[in-house]
Order: C-alpha cells, then sequence, then structure tokens
C-alpha cells in the first residue's frame, strides 16, 4: 500500500504541476506549483556529495527528507559541515524509508553497495539515481534490472559529462549525419586522481580497494567514455574489448590501477577510452572521426569541428541545454513525471547495462592480457 500511494502521489503532484489533471476553474490548487520532490541521500563516502549537499538549499524544486549514513562520525562531520539537523539522519536506509518515504533516492555509497541501496529502494517502489558507474559488476547491474522491472521504477546514473553542452552538440553532428557514419571516438577521461584533489580518506579508502569500487581509474573514469560510445552508438555493444592498465602510484592505490586505456571493436568502428588518476589537471573530451567530417568538444562548452568541404576547422561556442537536460535532479522529476522517457540516454539503465558489460569485460582483459569478446544479453 505505501508503495502504490508514494507512486499514485508523485503522479497526481506531477500532473498538477505540468497542467495535466483538471481542476475546477478557480480553484487555488490549480495555479500552485508542484510540491517539491521529496528525496533521500544513501551514503556520505562520495566527493562528489559535497556538491549536492551544497546545492540542495538553493533548489525549491527538491527537498531533502534524510540521510541513510551509519557511520556516525561521517555523519556528524556532513551535519555540522552543511547546518543540517540532527534528525535527517538514519543509521540505515529501510530506517528512514519507514519514516520519511521518499520519492527517490539519491547514492553515494561506494560502487560496490549500489546494487544493495537501489534493490531496497526498488522493494518500496522508489526510483533512484546513482552515482557513476552504475555498479561493481555486469551480474550486479543485471540483478539491478530485474528489480526495476519488477517494482517498475526508473534507475537513473549520473554522469558529469552527460550535462555538458559540448557532449551533445557534437551528439547532433553525428545524428544530423554531417559526420558521416562513425569510424573513430577517442576519449580523454583523467584528472590528478583521487589523492590529487585532496578527497578525504573515507574516499580514498573506497579508491584503492577493488572490492568496493570494481577497479580504479579503469571503472572511474573509463565508464565516461562506455556511456558516451555507447549513446552514440544507440545502444550497441562492441564485438570485444581490450584493455592495458597501469600502476604508476601503488603506495597509493595498492590493489586498483590508476591509468587505463580500453580499446572497444564495432564491426565498422573503435573507439579508444584513455582514463587516467595522473593527468596534471583534469581533463575530459571527446573525438568523434567520422566518413565526412569530425567534432572534438573542448570542456563542457566548445566544440571543434570541420566537414569534408571545409577548408578550415571552426570552432564554437556549444548551445546551452534546456531543462530537463542540464541537470541530474531535474532529469530525475521529469523522468518520475513520465514528462520523458530516459530509455536510451546517456543516464538510462538499458544504456548502463551496457556500459556494465563493457566494464566488465575490460577489468577481465586487463586481468588475463587477452581481448575479450562479448555476447548478446537477453532483453
Amino acid at each position: 500500500m505505501t508503495r502504490f500511494l508514494s507512486g499514485f502521489t508523485l503522479r497526481v503532484r506531477r500532473m498538477v504541476g505540468f497542467g495535466l489533471l483538471s481542476i475546477a476553474p478557480g480553484a487555488a490548487l490549480a495555479q500552485a506549483p508542484p510540491a517539491p520532490l521529496r528525496v533521500a541521500v544513501v551514503g556520505l563516502v562520495h566527493v562528489r556529495v559535497d556538491g549536492l549537499l551544497a546545492a540542495l538549499p538553493q533548489r525549491k524544486d527538491v527537498q531533502l527528507v534524510g540521510i541513510a549514513e551509519p557511520n556516525a562520525a561521517l555523519a556528524a562531520k556532513y551535519a555540522a559541515k552543511y547546518n543540517l539537523p540532527k534528525k535527517l539522519f538514519y543509521p540505515g536506509l529501510e530506517a528512514l524509508i519507514a519514516a520519511q518515504h521518499p520519492e527517490a533516492v539519491l547514492v553515494y555509497t561506494s560502487v560496490a553497495e549500489h546494487r544493495a541501496a537501489i534493490e531496497t529502494a526498488a522493494n518500496y517502489g522508489i526510483s533512484a539515481l546513482v552515482e557513476k558507474p552504475l555498479t561493481l559488476s555486469l551480474a550486479d547491474a543485471l540483478a539491478i534490472r530485474k528489480a526495476a522491472r519488477e517494482h517498475r521504477v526508473q534507475v537513473l546514473v549520473d554522469y558529469e559529462t552527460t550535462w555538458q553542452p559540448s557532449n551533445r552538440a557534437a551528439y547532433n553532428e553525428v545524428e544530423s549525419g554531417r559526420l558521416g557514419a562513425i569510424r573513430r571516438v577517442v576519449f580523454q577521461d583523467g584528472y590528478q586522481g583521487p589523492d590529487g584533489i585532496g578527497a578525504g580518506p573515507e574516499y580514498l579508502s573506497l579508491a584503492a580497494d577493488p572490492a568496493k569500487s570494481g577497479a580504479g581509474a579503469l571503472y572511474d573514469l573509463g565508464c565516461y567514455g562506455a556511456d558516451l560510445m555507447t549513446w552514440l552508438m544507440h545502444g550497441e555493444a562492441p564485438l570485444t574489448v581490450t584493455a592495458v592498465v597501469n600502476r604508476d602510484k601503488p603506495e597509493l592505490y595498492r590493489g586498483v590501477d590508476d591509468d587505463a586505456t580500453i580499446v572497444l571493436a564495432y564491426p565498422r568502428a573503435q573507439a579508444v577510452i584513455q582514463a587516467s588518476w595522473n593527468w596534471p589537471f583534469p581533463h575530459k573530451d571527446m573525438e568523434i572521426y567520422g566518413t565526412s567530417g569530425y567534432a572534438v568538444t573542448s570542456g563542457p562548452d566548445w566544440l571543434r569541428m570541420r566537414h569534408e568541404h571545409d577548408k578550415i576547422e571552426r570552432v564554437s561556442t556549444a548551445p546551452q541545454l534546456n531543462p530537463p537536460e542540464d541537470d541530474s535532479l531535474s532529469y530525475l522529476e521529469d523522468a518520475l513525471s513520465g514528462a520523458i522517457d530516459p530509455k536510451g540516454s546517456l543516464s538510462a539503465l538499458d544504456t548502463n547495462i551496457v556500459v556494465m558489460q563493457i566494464l566488465d569485460a575490460a577489468r577481465e582483459s586487463a586481468r588475463t592480457g587477452q581481448s575479450v569478446k562479448l555476447t548478446k544479453l537477453e532483453e
């Protein structure tokens, strides 16, 4: 009953907000904005939770109703840092759900704990937005898909590259046909590493533990290129995955790689994903080469292009994205309301099942030194 009422309330609230529910003329409710989306944060160990907690007070469309974090010291740290009342904090997700009935959970646990958090929320009919990558393995990803289908909930994956105008502009160049058929895509995804940005001990311990993170840069940054390439290829998985990894800072990261190269082979295209924790500054760019042109992103806003009859390369500013394509919480709201269908998008579960198939194969390839041939997954 709780699950039914939560979903019904969300649909009615959104229908009113989007003008889809008829209200008697003159009724005050007809002009009222929709109530804010009730969200709960699960876990405080990921570095990106800081950005979320800093931004939430400025948003009127989202209400934080609880935080599930079993580490009392970590909970106290964030309560003090963001002046959060103690009543917001719960030692576990089920206790939070029972008390607050959130409409969605925002997952910032270790990667290894993503599956449990998503499945727990799904059991109560609650959707999830999870920090990338989706989970630890393809087996976990398929279990998440099963839970999402059984309980009819949304599971979305948040990548910072999803909300960058330059990536959308490059994608539009491909879709328009101006670049011709894709032949090669190169992804450069790196930064100084968790140690280089001053990540706290909680996150550093996760990053260096393959049982909690899956891998090092291979997973942490390789997922960006895998996600974007799957999007560009309309959900098609590669034929083979080949990966090579380095451990240049073993004293810091112990059991995980800190530099990785992944090669994806398709019937008539290749992708090269360069992922590193050893670069002197953050760098997330994409180069798309087609049969009649190329497009190269430069940061979140710039695009370099040349088509087959152009004498010189052109540089332009990518158009800003419109809501809900410009940030993860707006996208989550519209996906839950039914205003958009996320299928096939960068955030979508179907896209990220393929991403996990790629990452799983890349980890195995790095371990064995052999290319891994992918098999078609059951729908």
